[in-house]
């Protein structure tokens, strides 16, 4: 049988006109492209939002400046993540402060990379170290954050979620919590954790001779163990510290009950972060590390108070109502080291 099918022509104008309609949309998409500054941002998704707005609201970008060690560039990070929101802009962090973070937490903000980075007009804006109402409202569209801002009066309003950027990797976890796990308290499984972390390093000769203050000293470290053990039955002391040598020389570890646990590596700090915050509750001394453990550990935490005398030049950029959060209970430090000059 043959088949009385005709063959399909498709017309040769509209063809043409097809082409030609293609090539125009292709060529003003590529052409629209290149005017749109590299920097010049209208974001969907990007970074936080405030109540009420909307992603296509957004525009521009908010960064900080990422400095000092792990306990400096989470208060960083929480304190541009809420201020980014509360502003209604988009978010972006510096590679540097990425790389000191992502190994550890499950960080979202995206990454601002220093390419794009050196082609913004920045404004500077630097913060105290405490939350002010004028930074409810920060004019500028390309804000780069100054400062070394580590205070609950920017984000606990956001506790949820801080605590959430903050989640520790898996891994990181569960090290931890095995760790936590093979601990006995003359062998008997702990009935209570409490992470410890002496800071010494650096602030033992920073704090007396440039701030007027004082680092923990046995006496507190006394005090503090006993304030738990009066509270809790057989708690586990989980001590962490850059001076290790030092707190097992000073600290009472007869009972059974303080395992110095730490590395003190202050340059991969994830274990002995990852250590404090899995206990049940925190003794810390000074220093952002402490209080970023303390804070995302939860529970009870002691902390050393008054640690500097009243004409100290560190209570200017330092406020400690700002820093220790009102639930917490501070133990007053002994300042009669000083007295002595």
């Amino acid at each position: 049988m043959v088949s009385t099918q005709a063959p399909f022509f498709f017309p040769m104008a509209q063809f043409i006109l097809f082409v030609f309609v293609a090539s125009t949309i292709f060529h003003l998409q590529q052409r629209l492209a290149k005017i749109q500054p590299t920097w010049m941002l209208h974001t969907q998704g990007s970074g936080p939002t405030t109540q009420g707005s909307t992603h296509s609201q957004l525009q521009g970008m908010w960064t900080i400046n990422s400095q000092g060690r792990l306990g400096n560039q989470m208060g960083e990070y929480a304190t541009l993540y809420a201020l980014a929101k509360m502003n209604g802009r988009p978010a972006f962090i510096p590679p540097e402060m990425h790389n000191t973070l992502a190994p550890i937490f499950k960080i979202t903000l995206p990454v601002l990379h220093r390419a794009t980075a050196s082609r913004i007009p920045w404004q500077d804006y630097h913060l105290n170290d405490w939350m002010e109402e004028r930074y409810r409202r920060i004019p500028g569209e390309f804000v780069r954050l100054t400062g070394y801002p580590c205070s609950w009066t920017f984000y606990h309003h956001l506790r949820h979620e801080i605590l959430r950027e903050f989640t520790l990797h898996d891994h990181v976890r569960e090290e931890a919590q095995a760790f936590l796990r093979g601990l006995q308290v003359n062998g008997s499984r702990p009935g209570t954790f409490v992470g410890v972390h002496v800071r010494r390093g650096d602030y033992v000769h920073v704090m007396p001779r440039v701030w007027k203050g004082v680092v923990a000293d046995p006496g507190y470290l006394q005090q503090a163990l006993d304030w738990f053990r009066a509270r809790y039955s057989s708690p586990i002391f989980v001590v962490t510290s850059n001076g290790m040598a030092w707190c097992q020389e000073n600290m009472d570890a007869s009972r059974g009950d303080v395992v110095f646990a730490g590395n003190g590596l202050e340059g991969s700090p994830a274990k002995d972060f990852a250590l404090l915050t899995q206990c049940n509750h925190t003794i810390m001394t000074i220093g952002t590390f402490g209080i970023w453990a303390a804070y995302l550990a939860g529970g009870d935490t002691v902390y050393l108070a008054n640690y500097t005398l009243p004409d100290s030049p560190f209570l200017k950029i330092f406020k400690p109502e700002a820093a220790f959060l009102p639930e917490w209970t501070g133990i007053a430090a002994d300042l009669s080291p000083l007295l002595k000059h």
